[in-house]
């Protein structure tokens, strides 16, 4: 039982930490992103937030960001860093209809 607090204290820790390291949360919500465009700095990350009660797969070919996170169940939260400046198209490949747009600037 003394391990407990520290554990807990741990996993709180740890949890900020990716808090701190996604400069903005995206929610993902009635098959919809929450937000239709953003603008972040070259560097900064996105926190993708699945708040649907379906899986999501967020994906990104846009060159010089590329990423795909597969398939993101509800519940679970993936950070992605955008290293290239321009504007970014963002999609889930399983609902074609959720679309968004990133801007990065330097």
């Amino acid at each position: 039982m003394k391990s407990f607090p520290v554990i807990t204290a741990l996993a709180f820790i740890g949890g900020c930490t990716v808090a701190f390291a996604a400069e903005r949360a995206i929610s993902q919500k009635g098959r919809s992103f929450s937000e239709r465009q953003v603008s972040i700095k070259r560097g900064e990350a996105i926190l993708f937030v699945n708040d649907d009660m379906v899986a999501h797969n967020v994906l990104s070919t846009s060159a010089g960001n590329e990423f795909n996170i597969g398939s993101q169940p509800p519940g679970v939260a993936t950070p992605v860093t955008f290293s290239t400046s321009g504007d970014v198209d963002v999609i889930c490949a399983i609902h074609p209809r959720m679309r968004m747009t990133v801007k990065v600037t330097n």
